[in-house]
């Protein structure tokens, strides 16, 4: 409203206050606030196509060289897969470590493989919070195994593999001071390639981690996990053999990142550029770094490819054990002897849970199967974290790789079993304690069944039968394709038209536009250099700069809804197209009611041994000393916990290093194993021969090693009350040996040797010494394995209680006082099977 002061200059027609202030008239801030966002916006134009070109630059810079990595560690060369007998494209690389890192030579060293779908190497140590990273920060040594752009001519998945086995050979050769065998971390799709290694070779392999690694390549939820059907809409694998001639025998590594781009157009067509857009002014470090691995294309042999793909992601053979190789191995993944640590994510569209764990229902009936071979499997499911997170977030590198690399021998130590990794705030986990000086986090285990990892894996024997018929489709036309197709590319495609076919992909192309090779960006640098000096950002109170945003979200959402109605509709497709009788009844899967897939039958040889190995055990119930008692008994307390805490591994290590003596770390866990599957194998025996272990010591000795075992057991926190009531028990016992032996001195009751025949248990000990307690219920004669209601026990005894898991140590301690007698060598394991094996129903 005008002022009717008539005194003021403009009388009655006075402009009123405020009235030309921007933030309170719209018109003129809309025109303000155009001006300057008009002028940001070209400025970030200019820095943004200045970064787009050092790309390029940086792209061209990379591939010039002769072995291309993204590692951020300094390494040398320690064996050339080029000189090995069939010569490969990798190599073994020594990691350096930076200054002020020390290593601990009597640690055993890690080996990191990076996969070789598309990429080059070095993700595992993009930078310093990352695999090699925490591995070096844990103090020990460290090796790379990386690769060249190109294959060498006629090499295959065979070869690689023998080449990664010629690698550990030389990592354990340079190391023979190291407790243990190597650990080997394999990323994604190096993940199956060394539990193949393993398979063949598992006396090379320490513990095994697999991350972000699909082991069974047709498992998946419905309405998720999307990349499962591509080889069944796309007819099998005949596409892969027309890249591989398009190419003139090598497959372009593009295609495969092609793929993992067109998971999510909303941030390949705009959430990654719009993000550089945006911040322009600090994003342009990051994003450079992350695309000089990103654009490292890198090539495979044709028959390569073409291996992965019939046997692997259209056959899917690897986890019910039905790919053999040239020689005539057969590659069963119950081989392994070392324990596996999974480590997948819900938030994976690449290799999601039920690929990554699928392998274990597939291979076993239950946990009394996976104990019958000997392995430990242990896995973590992360909640959100994407498929490129699991090797390069910064904060899966600070928690869930600290937390393996820094408890490796608490892991290689663990009974056999399947065990779901914990990983708790200390403030959370009981006692409200760290594990370790310095680390916020608490380790436990805590024993699992098959069916826990069905609920992650969601098995449909109904999809099975599907994507068993894109497997047969898939042979059917891959025969036609090399019969009638074939021969005709292979005459008009040579090596110039391969190699300007692969200039011209579009990854390929999109770098080599964006680059100085361009005439039209000469003029790019000298506007981003102007741009900067001049540079004037606007903030998140302009209106334009917030419609923008919201434009870009729109954008993404709207891309987001053409995703998720695009994978519907290919599930629809795949399931009614192949879920459909007559197609089923086409290629033979209703010729008889057999399942598509079955578990991988057993060996006359591997019963016999299990036979074998129950009869060694239960003879050598009464030998030992202290060792064995302290064990045994500690590990019958964690039966009724069902739960192992890296703090209870903490306290027997420092009681090692207080007490200055131990066992070495593959005779400690060779202790576990024997104890644990005495207790399985028969409890009550196991317990009522503990006086007997215990002869051969002082009352003082008992009563030390009685205390050992109340504070490792109590490391962790307080025991449940069953845990307690079983801890409470054996204290007792042991203080009435103690109280029975003469003072000063020791009973003189000799440890029968190994050789000799044990004093079999008389009713009267049993009854006296192995009465359960009123809290649970008396122990059944047990067979060597537990939780097996599907398989009958291996020597035809009951079944024992569930899921039991051991207690915590990770290098070699002992109980405090004298070391009692050595445990007796156990047969060696019988080899696996290399020939087809005979089901076991």
């Amino acid at each position: 409203m005008a002022s009717t002061d008539a005194t003021s200059p403009m009388g009655p027609f006075r402009v009123p206050e405020g009235f030309l202030d921007p933030s309170n008239h719209w018109p003129f801030r809309l025109w303000q606030d155009g001006l300057a966002y008009t002028i940001d916006a070209c400025q970030r134009t200019a820095l943004v196509m200045d970064v787009l070109r050092q790309r390029g630059a940086q792209y061209h810079e990379h591939m010039a060289q002769t072995a291309p990595t993204v590692l951020s560690f300094e390494s040398e060369t320690v064996l050339d897969g080029a000189t090995l007998p069939r010569p490969v494209n990798y190599s073994l690389q020594r990691i350096i470590p930076p200054a002020g890192v020390e290593l601990d030579l009597k640690k055993r060293p890690f080996v990191i493989v990076d996969p070789r779908a598309g990429h080059g190497p070095g993700i595992g140590g993009f930078k310093s919070d990352s695999e090699i990273g925490v591995a070096l920060g844990a103090g020990h040594p460290c090796y790379f195994i990386g690769f060249l752009p190109r294959p060498i001519p006629g090499q295959t998945v065979e070869d690689v593999i023998a080449a990664e086995a010629a690698c550990l050979e030389k990592v354990i050769e340079l190391h023979p001071e190291a407790e243990g065998k190597p650990v080997v971390i394999g990323n994604c799709q190096a993940g199956w390639q060394l539990m193949m290694t393993a398979a063949i070779r598992p006396d090379l392999f320490g513990p095994i981690i697999i991350a972000g690694t699909p082991l069974s390549f047709w498992a998946g939820q419905r309405g998720k996990d999307p990349m499962r059907y591509s080889g069944g809409l796309l007819g099998g694998s005949w596409l892969t053999a027309l890249a591989s001639d398009l190419g003139a025998g090598l497959f372009d590594g593009a295609w495969l990142v092609q793929n993992f781009e067109n998971l999510n157009p909303a941030n390949t067509l705009v959430g990654k550029q719009y993000a550089l857009w945006d911040k322009v002014d600090t994003e342009a470090p990051r994003y450079l770094g992350f695309e000089k691995w990103w654009n490292g294309h890198v090539l495979l042999n044709g028959d390569e490819i073409q291996y992965i793909v019939d046997k692997l992601f259209v056959g899917n053979r690897l986890a019910t054990a039905d790919i053999v190789t040239k020689d005539g191995v057969r590659v069963d993944l119950r081989a392994i002897r070392s324990p596996i640590i999974v480590f997948c994510s819900k938030g994976d569209n690449i290799s999601p849970p039920p690929q990554a764990l699928g392998w274990i229902c597939d291979l076993y009936e239950s946990v009394d199967d996976i104990r019958c071979h000997g392995q430990t499997i242990v896995y973590a499911v992360h909640e959100s974290v994407g498929h490129l997170g699991i090797f390069v977030s910064a904060s899966v590198a600070r928690k869930e790789h600290r937390e393996f690399a820094s408890n490796i021998d608490f892991i290689d130590v663990l009974p056999p079993g399947l065990y779901e990794a914990q990983i708790l705030p200390a403030e959370a986990a009981p006692s409200g304690k760290s594990g370790q000086e310095g680390d916020p986090n608490v380790l436990r285990f805590a024993a699992r069944s098959i069916n826990d990892v069905a609920a992650h894996v969601q098995p449909l024997p109904d999809d099975e039968r599907r994507f068993a018929t894109v497997d047969r489709l898939s042979r059917v036309n891959l025969g036609l394709y090399r019969d009638f197709v074939q021969p005709w590319v292979r005459q008009l495609v040579g090596e110039t038209t391969a190699e300007a076919l692969r200039n011209l992909h579009p990854l390929r192309l999109s770098y080599e536009l964006f680059s100085d090779t361009n005439p039209w960006l000469n003029g790019v640098p000298a506007l981003a250099a102007a741009a900067r000096r001049d540079r004037r950002a606007v903030g998140e109170e302009n209106m334009w700069r917030r419609m923008e945003q919201h434009l870009a979200h729109h954008m993404e959402t709207a891309l987001d809804v053409y995703r998720d109605r695009r994978d519907a509709t290919a599930e629809a497709l795949f399931m009614g197209l192949y879920g459909h009788p007559l197609t089923q009844a086409l290629f033979g899967l209703d010729a008889d009611d057999a399942p598509p897939r079955s578990h991988p039958g057993e060996t006359p040889e591997h019963r016999r041994f299990l036979a074998e190995q129950g009869a060694e055990l239960r003879r050598r119930l009464h030998v030992g000393g202290l060792r064995e008692a302290g064990m045994r008994a500690l590990l019958h307390v964690a039966l009724a916990e069902r739960m192992a805490d890296a703090r209870g591994f903490n306290a027997l290590r420092a009681l090692r290093d207080t007490h200055g003596r131990g066992l070495e770390l593959a005779e400690f866990k060779q202790l576990v194993r024997d104890q644990f599957l005495m207790l399985l194998l028969d409890p009550a025996a196991a317990l009522e021969t503990l006086p007997e272990l215990l002869a051969g010591a002082t009352a003082e000795e008992i009563h030390a090693l009685s205390d050992t075992l109340v504070a490792v057991a109590n490391a962790a926190g307080a025991l449940d009350t069953r845990g307690q009531e079983r801890l409470d028990s054996i204290v007792a016992l042991f203080r009435d040996v103690a109280a029975k032996k003469a003072p000063g001195g020791a009973v003189s009751q000799p440890t029968p040797a190994p050789d000799e025949a044990p004093k079999p248990a008389t009713a009267k000990v049993r009854r006296a010494k192995a009465a359960p307690t009123p809290s649970e219920p008396p122990p059944a004669e047990t067979s060597v394995i537990s939780e097996a209601p599907t398989s009958p026990p291996v020597d035809g005894t009951a079944e024992p209680e569930p899921g039991p898991v051991a207690t915590a140590p990770v290098t070699a301690p002992t109980a405090a006082g004298p070391v009692g007698t050595a445990p007796a060598s156990v047969p060696k394991r019988a080899p696996a099977p290399r020939r087809a094996t005979v089901p076991r129903r």
